[in-house]
């Protein structure tokens, strides 16, 4: 199944929250100040967030005055550009060797999203070492193990209760020693009122840069859909510890809540980078800011 059909599928729950709203928007008879009210409506309640919404509005409206569009029909192909633009952005292809530092709050699908790009890695031909630096929460590293084995690929582990850094330090030495493409790292689940736990996020962040200096190396934070807006308070708590390159949205196809792909987007400025559409070992898949537009219209 291709990406568009499997984040049309994935997207049902929130095309169809969205697509009934904007239809009877643009269902008015002309472009005056009541429809651009409804669409501002419509657009929060889709879970877009006031800002962003406010933003695309005002955008139509503007848009709509510079192309002289008299009709309802030809704002709805303006605003999917500009919501299109809101979350399109230009993403540096990878360079190996890569280090994904992947970390989170509890809950999210941490581990099964790094299972999953692992196996999206090993499909491209890389060769994979995953570090199970999750030490703190109990049978964490045997999950991730189980990861491993269905995604064929090496995994790095301590017992639990040890330092987390220690395992990732142990996992990049035997990347380096065996050339390794790819190296993926799970974090313990931590909220920002657990300061030990994002020190430690810290303490990993600085033993990455320190032992592959010259590697790709991004961060990635784990945001679970179904919780909108509450996903844009986690990503800004984790940009605080460490600066966030991008963000796997997981639980996609559970939710009507898609609209939360705008705000983090569109206000945080951190770009989509992966989302989650199923169960499946390959229902991780590439996000891409065209496909999910058209399959949200």
């Amino acid at each position: 199944m291709g990406f568009f059909q499997k984040i049309k599928e994935g997207l049902q729950k929130t095309r169809d929250s969205i697509s009934k709203k904007l239809f009877e928007v643009f269902s008015a008879k002309k472009l005056d100040e009541d429809f651009y009210q409804e669409l501002e409506a419509a657009l929060i309640s889709a879970d877009i967030g006031t800002v962003t919404a406010e933003r695309v509005t005002e955008e139509l409206r503007e848009a709509v005055f510079r192309h002289k569009v008299k009709e309802p029909a030809g704002a709805r192909e303006l605003l999917k550009e500009i919501m299109k633009a809101e979350i399109d952005y230009e993403l540096e292809e990878y360079s190996y060797p890569l280090v994904l530092l992947v970390s989170g709050v509890n809950g999210v699908g941490k581990t099964t999203a790094i299972g999953k790009l692992a196996k999206l890695f090993k499909t491209q031909g890389k060769s994979v070492t995953v570090a199970a630096a999750d030490t703190f929460r109990a049978a964490a590293s045997e999950q991730l193990e189980i990861w491993a084995e269905r995604a064929d690929v090496r995994i790095v582990k301590h017992s639990e209760g040890s330092d987390p850094a220690a395992v990732v330090f142990d996992a990049i030495s035997s990347a380096k020693a065996k050339g390794t493409d790819v190296v993926l790292i799970d974090t313990a689940g931590r909220l920002h009122n657990k300061k030990n736990l994002m020190e430690e996020l810290k303490k990993i962040n600085r033993v990455v840069l320190r032992e592959m200096p010259d590697a790709d190396y991004r961060k990635f934070i784990v945001l679970d859909a179904t919780t909108g807006q509450n996903a844009v308070a986690q990503a800004d708590v984790f940009s605080e510890a460490i600066d966030i390159d991008g963000i796997i949205l997981t639980k996609l196809d559970g939710t009507a809540k898609g609209g939360v792909v705008f705000t983090i987007a569109g206000e945080k400025e951190i770009p989509v980078v992966y989302v989650g559409v199923g169960e499946k070992i390959d229902d991780l898949i590439p996000f891409s800011p065209s496909e999910f537009i058209a399959a949200l219209f």
